[in-house]
Parts: C-alpha cells; sequence; structure tokens
C-alpha cells in the first residue's frame, strides 16, 4: 500500500503473505509498476540471516530500551523504479491481522478507525511508524563525510 505522494521518510507497506520474502517479491514488483515505472533496484536493511520479529516484538523492545541499549529495527525496503522510488515498511508475515491493517494503512498516510477501536493497537502502529521512520531516514540518507 503507497501513500498517494511520495518522498516521505516512509512512502508505504508491505506485508508478504510469508516468510518468503523472495518467492513473494514478483507480485510486489508488479504491483508497484505503474506507480513507479519499471523496476531497477531494491534494497534492504536487513541480512537474509536476522529472524524476523513481529511487531509488537519490535515496539516493545523500542519502549523498554535503556540509553546505549539497541532494538531490533523494523525492516526497509527501497524500491526504485525508472520514474519514482519507494521506502516501504516490510510488515512481517506474522503480524496479526489488526495491527497490519493498521500498519497498512498509517504507513500509506490514510485514516485508521476514526478514534474508535483498540488504542493498544493503534499506539502500536503509532510506535512501529515512528520507529521505521527514523530507521529510514537514517539508513535511505546517510551523513556522507
Amino acid at each position: 500500500m503507497l501513500a498517494g505522494q511520495l518522498g516521505g521518510e516512509i512512502d508505504g507497506a508491505w506485508w508478504p503473505h510469508t516468510a518468503s520474502v523472495a518467492t513473494e517479491l514478483p507480485e510486489l514488483v508488479g504491483a508497484l509498476h505503474r506507480a513507479l515505472g519499471e523496476i531497477v533496484d531494491i534494497r534492504i536493511n536487513w541480512s537474509v540471516t536476522e529472524g524476523q520479529l513481529d511487531l509488537e516484538t519490535i515496539a516493545t523492545g523500542a519502549r523498554l530500551m535503556r540509553a546505549g541499549e539497541h532494538y531490533r529495527r523494523p525492516r526497509l525496503m527501497v524500491v526504485v523504479g525508472r520514474t519514482a522510488s519507494a521506502k516501504l515498511l516490510v510488515v512481517p508475515s506474522m503480524t496479526s491481522q489488526a495491527l497490519g491493517l493498521m500498519v497498512l494503512r498509517t504507513a500509506a498516510g490514510l485514516p485508521t478507525s476514526g478514534g474508535t477501536g483498540d488504542s493498544r493497537l493503534f499506539e502500536t502502529a503509532r510506535v512501529v511508524m515512528q520507529l521505521a521512520e527514523a530507521e529510514s531516514a537514517k539508513w535511505c540518507n546517510p551523513i556522507s563525510s
């Protein structure tokens, strides 16, 4: 799901159906072709050897973090097309449907539930997006020396 306007720290989110991201990439490339043009590059901010964590664990770890500690960062992907590029938060496949949908909508800049519903879920989605935006600022826009 993409935001209406690209160029933010996070332009949308992708929620693969399984943990096999490579298997699902052709579907993502096809879905993004219209918005980005022919896809020419894809970059990720994680190692294939890192196990995926659910978003609830990532958000909880960041909330409990003390000074000097590191938290598991959200997975990001930059998809570069011939006409545009998009920075995507990759929602882990094991994420609950309720949280996954809320994160997809939040990442795309869409309204969530209009103030009703599970406030804990909304707070988790908000923390995940803050972490993703901070990671995007560091990873996608490194300070050059």
